[in-house]
């Protein structure tokens, strides 16, 4: 994710993304508060249902609040006892890996949006994408989830599994 954030340049921030009204600004945002959130969230074995607070960034330090965040949430999740142990999110209690993995989903899906909307800069990890797939599968019903999660799309014939996750997560693919 720190490459593709890097990539974006001032000028993209008000690109529009594949993700309903975000920007990519917006969509910067949301992440880094999503982000901030489950890093706290892993301290205090769970997270309160509602949005996270979206923080204000000056537009040429992305990259490096992006970097910070992101180190910041590896070390707060690198601990086997919060992995294992219960995490109280909106949608239920269940073991911190599975918060983690639902967490991926969310974070991969944006990048596949950020890319998008830069142009596809970035090469995405095809591995982390079926990871994510799988999850989506497994959490995520084809109707939705209301506020979260559109309808699922259908991905083209052959659609790579980047696409097959953006489809899934109810992204408009071509």
């Amino acid at each position: 994710m720190n490459t593709l954030v890097a990539a974006v340049g001032t000028d993209r921030l008000g690109e529009r993304t594949p993700c309903g009204d975000f920007d990519v600004r917006g969509l910067l945002r949301h992440l880094l508060g999503a982000w901030t959130k489950f890093a706290e969230g892993a301290a205090a074995g769970g997270i309160e249902p509602g949005l996270p607070s979206l923080p204000e960034v000056a537009d040429g330090a992305w990259a490096e609040v992006f970097a910070e965040a992101g180190a910041r949430l590896a070390a707060e999740w690198d601990d086997e006892a919060r992995l294992a142990g219960p995490f109280k999110a909106p949608w239920g209690s269940a073991p911190g890996r599975a918060a983690v993995a639902f967490f991926v989903l969310e974070t991969v899906t944006h990048a596949w949006d950020l890319n998008e909307a830069l142009g596809r800069p970035v090469a995405l990890d095809p591995e982390l994408s079926g990871f994510a797939l799988a999850t989506a599968e497994a959490a995520i019903p084809a109707e939705g989830r209301p506020g979260a999660f559109a309808p699922a799309r259908p991905a083209p014939e052959g659609a790579d599994v980047h696409t097959r996750l953006a489809a899934r997560t109810g992204r408009d693919v071509k």
